[in-house]
């Protein structure tokens, strides 16, 4: 069969390599969601002697009628189930089948125990989860490695197969802001974070230097590897949303743990909602209502202070919050914020308007050193005292900042994680 695989610079190159490769004829990748990652090829080095193009999302349907495409399948996350099925409408009418891959054609083995940490929206606080679980498996004397969702976004031959152990590791593989977003805390945290593609070469040299690996899942896509413990996070910011993306929902299904997060700053009645479709989708899961505490670096340069908030890209942006820890750190500490929309520039401003819900915070793209120039000047140009960086990543390393940057982060509330290791002694896990 001749395949398209439609992606977004991570699960479809997973996808090729564990199920495609060597089955199929792969003519083509389609890349949404990620700016400029369709300017690349996937090098015949990893392919079957040829590279694979990579063109735009929009040209898909004239491209099955080009390249005489049998079916194409979905390999990206973090889509309204609507959105789907429109997808697979337009593959159909142009001829092809459509395809989805489930977890028996995708997972990874290990032979370490590995527990992994996915959701049901990108920003429901995933990685705060595993670096909990983390810490708890320190706590017992365990060596933990952090596997990351996939995300390479450069030079693919270069990016099979990543170690992240200090912040110097992020020039050598010449990071984006959104890598670093999710490799950052656990360097922080003293651990070693292992990403790329090929996750069967992940695993093999990550096990060498862990007991447990702990998978921390990117957007709401399904683990890359099988796991042994599959702890699942909602958000009660966005209720019932557990219900209507994909693959969300289908991790809302495969949970052994439901990890309600942000009940702290999320309304009773959402919190109620988002626990009740758990009772009613998933009756065997455990449900966690979790505090997500907001770590404010001097908290009292706050109080009065015009504040410009800058937050996660993919959780402001196709994830769909318009606020995250920077914005709670202002209204907890009595600052002021700046209305940041008017002041962006170049790539920011772009995307500003095709996301019209964002208003305050000022989403962290920076995929490329344009985006970053871009970044930089949108948060200079802001009207304040201070800016708030709500990001995981550490933006006064990478953008020269004309006002002082208060970092903020979240961290996971103590009685959830005290839950979260009742039950990993319960699996006998721990």
């Amino acid at each position: 069969m001749r395949i398209i695989i439609s992606g977004a610079g991570g699960r479809d190159f997973h996808n090729y390599l564990v199920y495609f490769k060597g089955r199929h004829d792969v003519v083509a990748f389609t890349a949404a969601q990620i700016p400029g990652i369709e300017k690349r090829v996937f090098p015949k080095q990893l392919a079957r002697g040829k590279d694979i193009p990579i063109y735009a999302e929009k040209l898909l349907p004239e491209l099955i009628k080009k390249l005489r495409v049998d079916a194409v399948y979905l390999s990206y996350s973090d889509l309204p189930h609507q959105f789907v099925m429109e997808f697979a409408s337009k593959v159909l009418a142009a001829g092809a089948q459509f395809g989805l891959l489930g977890t028996k054609d995708t997972y990874v083995t290990s032979k370490k125990p590995v527990i992994a940490v996915c959701a049901v929206r990108t920003g429901s606080g995933k990685s705060q989860t595993s670096r909990a679980i983390a810490e708890i498996y320190r706590k017992h004397g365990l060596r933990v490695v952090g596997v990351r969702h996939a995300m390479p976004y450069g030079n693919l031959l270069k990016q099979t197969c990543q170690r992240f152990a200090t912040v110097e590791d992020f020039k050598k593989h010449q990071t984006t802001i959104e890598e670093e977003e999710e490799y950052q805390p656990w360097i922080d945290h003293g651990f070693v974070v292992y990403a790329g593609f090929d996750y069967k070469k992940i695993v093999h040299q990550a096990e060498k230097e862990a007991d447990v690996l702990i998978f921390d899942g990117g957007n709401n896509d399904i683990s890359f590897l099988k796991p042994d413990l599959l702890v699942v996070v909602a958000d009660p910011h966005r209720p019932g949303h557990e219900l209507t993306y994909y693959p969300g929902h289908v991790n809302f299904l495969l949970a052994d743990v439901i990890v309600i997060n942000k009940v702290d700053s999320a309304p009773l009645a959402a919190v109620k909602l988002v626990e009740q479709h758990a009772r009613q989708y998933n009756k065997h899961a455990p449900v966690i209502r979790a505090r997500s505490d907001v770590i404010v670096e001097h908290p009292e340069l706050i109080k009065g202070k015009r504040c410009a908030v800058v937050g996660d890209g993919p959780t402001l942006s196709h994830g769909g919050m318009s606020f995250g820890a920077g914005t709670l750190a202002v209204k907890q500490y009595g600052g002021k914020l700046v209305y940041a929309r008017p002041y962006a520039v170049g790539h920011i401003k772009k995307t500003f308007e095709k996301f019209s819900h964002l208003a305050h915070e000022i989403p962290a793209m920076g995929y490329d050193a344009r985006e970053l120039k871009d970044l930089e000047k949108t948060i200079n140009h802001v009207p304040c005292d201070v800016v708030i960086d709500g990001t995981p990543a550490d933006l006064g390393r990478v953008l020269h900042l004309r006002k002082p940057l208060i970092s903020v982060r979240y961290e996971l509330g103590k009685d959830a994680v005290k839950k979260l290791e009742n039950i990993l002694k319960r699996r006998k896990l721990l």
